[in-house]
């Protein structure tokens, strides 16, 4: 089964990075969906996509979940340096 979420981070806060959307299914599909629209990176990662989906939307991540949570941040911010260089 599709499962996906979507995180939001405001660094000025200074809180963990919240679950702004998730579901499975269909709902994962239209996530996905509406990520490629907006040229958002995709990453997969089964086990962090399992925990994520069962956090109620719009709370912060769970602290056992940073360090995973870090690791797609530093990706992302890794693509935008490569998309910046092209």
């Amino acid at each position: 089964m599709n499962k996906a979420a979507a995180l939001k981070y405001d660094k000025e806060s200074g809180s963990a990075p919240k679950v702004v959307a998730s579901g499975k299914g269909e709902v994962a599909l239209k996530i996905i969906e509406k990520a490629k629209e907006f040229n958002i990176p995709l990453f997969a990662n089964e086990a962090l996509v399992n925990s994520l989906v069962d956090v109620k939307l719009d709370h912060e991540i769970p602290k056992e979940l940073y360090s995973a949570v870090v690791e797609v941040f530093i990706w992302l911010m890794k693509n935008e340096e490569k998309l910046k260089k092209l």
